[in-house]
């Protein structure tokens, strides 16, 4: 599974009465775009890594034109 910064992720619920879960993807640890990514979470506006789960679906948006990967956006926890 692999997402851009802007596509939006959503975590289904796995058991009653658990919330659906979901955010946009702000930032990225490898320029693939696979796991782990940053995630704004959109009821807490809370940034945290998220690593996708079977229960987590990505909606890939298409920005015609626009860099969505600007300079330090990419990262690592190295530094």
């Amino acid at each position: 599974m692999k997402a851009d910064i802007g596509d939006r992720v959503i975590v289904n619920a796995t058991r009653p009465g658990a919330a659906r879960r979901d955010g946009e993807v702000v930032a990225l640890h490898h320029p693939d775009g696979s796991p782990p990514w940053d995630v704004r979470w959109s009821e807490t506006d809370r940034v945290s890594m998220f690593f996708p789960g079977p229960d987590t679906q990505v909606h890939h948006f298409e920005h015609p034109g626009q860099d969505l990967r600007p300079a330090g956006v990419l990262h690592t926890f190295a530094d």
